[in-house]
Parts: C-alpha cells; structure tokens; sequence
C-alpha cells in the first residue's frame, strides 16, 4: 500500500492541500490544490467543512493517507512546538482562540472534520510560532506589567512554516541571516546560526510592517484614541486594523500591489502607499541587522518578496548603507514544510 501524507494549510478564508507520497528522501508532491473566498458572496463554498469534503474527493486516494499535516497560525502560550494531536492538545487549542479569533476557528474546524474523515490518520498540528519558541527573552518580551504578561502577552512570531522552509534550502546555513517574508501578510525575522532571535510579528499577526490590509506597528496611544472616538468595541477595532488599513487603507483602492505598481505613476495615493512599503521593510531589516551585529544573507519570500522586483530593488537601494552581504529569492514551501513534519512526527 503506498503511503501518503496530506498537508492542509487553512486560512481565515482559504484552504489549500497538498498530497504527498511519502519516501525515503522526503514527501514527494502528487496533487494540490486551493478553494478562495469561502464563505464569500460569490463563492461555491459556504465554509471550511465543504473545502475540505472538496479537497478529500479530489485526493481519490484517501483510504492511504497515513499522516495530515495541519498549519495553525497560532498555539498561544501552552503550544510552542509541532506535535500529534491528542485530546489535551485539542483542548489547548480552543484556549488558544482568543490569540488568532479570524484563523484558528476555521482552523479547528477543518481539523475536526478531518478527524471524522480521516479516523485511521495520524493528525499533527505545525506551529506557524514554532520557530520562534526559543526566541530571548529581550526580543520577546514586552514592557507591560508581570501581570499582564502572565496572560500569554509577549512576541511570539509567525511566518514560522515559512521560514522553516527556507532554512532547509540553506547550506551552509549563514550566522546571519534576514529573512523577509513579503505578501498580503508580511514579517521580517533575525536568525543567528538558524535560530531566530527577533521578529518583526508580535502577540499576533498583525504587528510589524504595513501590510496589505493590516496596519503593522501603531503607537498604542492611537488605539485608546480611537476607542473614544468612533471605535469603542474590538470587532470595529479589528475590522480597522486588520482588514481596512496597510496598502489598502493608505491607497485607497487595493491591497494588490500589482494593481498598485500600475497606477503609481498616475495616482498619488498608490505611490505613497508603496513608498512607505519599502521604506518601513527597509527601516525593519535594518533593524533586524542591527540586533544580529550584520547581514551575511538577506532572503525575500512570499508574493511580494518572490515576484515584485521593482521593490525588492527599491528596498535593496535604501539598504546600501550596510555594505556587502548576499542577496537570494527563495519561494516559500509552506505545504511542503508541513508534509515533513507530518512524515517525520508520524513515523511514516
């Protein structure tokens, strides 16, 4: 019987699966695909639980799938590392709510119907925090009260598959090392000898650089204006800074920065929303140098780092400043990370 892992990736509105054959030398990609916009307007699929059915009868084969691979975005404090789900872990998840409220519902529900799917599968849980679980306590933790921190509130870092991804791509693997992780959501990460030291990310996926929707670091004192002045509850708060603002809130037309790229010499907004782009991922890599003592390698990923050269050209340009260091493209293997640790965790 050939043995087969199936990795899913599960966004707030999205679902991606990736069937593996597992071998010897690493899993080997049979079959992907993706459904977009669940649950939208216009969409055939009303939610996660029908993605998935989808994604099952596509695989055909689901008789041998010995292993799934679940992303989570977010683990919260008790989960730091990739591991088999058990009951305990399912019930730290649902604590973990609260830390990612637009991902891991969905996330849980896939998980779950694929446990009824599936029964016969191992089912393992990959950490989108994981990389960042060892991160110093100087980059993680935040200047708020020990009781506050005692919540769960410090930095914990995203992106993780992702870069995990990259560094299986790294030989050697550099002392110093930024990697950029460009696209609708967007990180930058320190990593010394392949451990991360610093992220850009913090308690959750909207801190850093601007985004496509997202607004990146504010000062908080903005958030206390606004709640008296408009925002008073966090679901209007959450609409503004996580679907209203970054290129979108700034152009006034698009979070595409391919749409953007093309009107920027007609319309002011676009161009002032891809200044400050490349001028806050320019000032965040430079920071990020700056805690590991220098750049040996600088890598872009993700649909923007990957395919928007004018500007990873404009952001190299205002990079100069640090010398010599080496400059890469490296696609991002999300589902592919996530079937390794699916093999690797399942004994398969």
């Amino acid at each position: 019987m050939e043995r087969l892992v199936l990795a899913l990736n599960c966004g707030s509105s999205s679902l991606k699966f990736g069937l593996y054959r597992s071998v010897d030398g690493g899993p080997e990609l049979l079959r992907e695909g993706e459904a977009e916009e669940i649950g939208g307007k216009n969409s055939s699929t009303p939610d996660h639980a029908t993605a998935l059915r989808q994604a099952l009868a596509i695989v055909d084969e689901s008789e041998n799938v010995i292993a799934v691979g679940h992303r989570i975005v977010h683990g919260g404090p008790d989960l730091r590392a990739h591991q088999p789900l058990t009951p305990k872990v399912a019930e730290k998840l649902h604590a973990a709510i609260p830390f990612a409220p637009l991902h891991l519902p969905a996330a849980l529900s896939v998980l779950h119907a694929t446990e009824r799917a599936l029964p016969k599968a191992r089912q393992i849980v990959c950490l989108d925090t994981a990389f960042h679980n060892k991160m110093p306590d100087v980059a993680k933790t935040l200047a708020l009260p020990a009781e506050v921190r005692r919540l769960g509130v410090e930095r914990f870092g995203f992106h993780g598959l992702s870069l995990e991804s990259i560094m299986t791509r790294m030989d050697p693997v550099p002392e110093r090392l930024v990697i950029a992780h460009l696209g609708n959501g967007a990180s930058i990460t320190a990593i010394r000898a392949g451990r991360s030291i610093d992220t850009s990310m913090g308690l959750t996926p909207s801190g850093g650089v601007m985004m496509g929707t997202r607004t990146g670091d504010i000062d908080p004192g903005t958030i206390v204006y606004l709640m008296r002045n408009g925002y008073p509850d966090a679901e209007k708060l959450e609409a503004l800074i996580d679907h209203q603002s970054g290129l979108l809130g700034v152009s006034q037309m698009t979070s595409d920065v391919r749409e953007l790229l093309n009107a920027r010499r007609q319309n002011a907004q676009a161009d002032l929303a891809l200044q400050m782009f490349c001028y806050q991922v320019a000032k965040m890599i430079a920071s990020m140098t700056a805690a590991l003592g220098g750049l040996d390698v600088l890598v872009f990923t993700g649909g923007i780092g990957e395919h928007a050269t004018p500007l990873r050209q404009e952001i190299c340009a205002k990079l100069q400043f640090l010398g010599n260091f080496e400059m890469r493209v490296l696609s991002s293997q999300e589902d592919l990370q996530i079937a390794r640790i699916a093999q690797q965790l399942a004994g398969v």
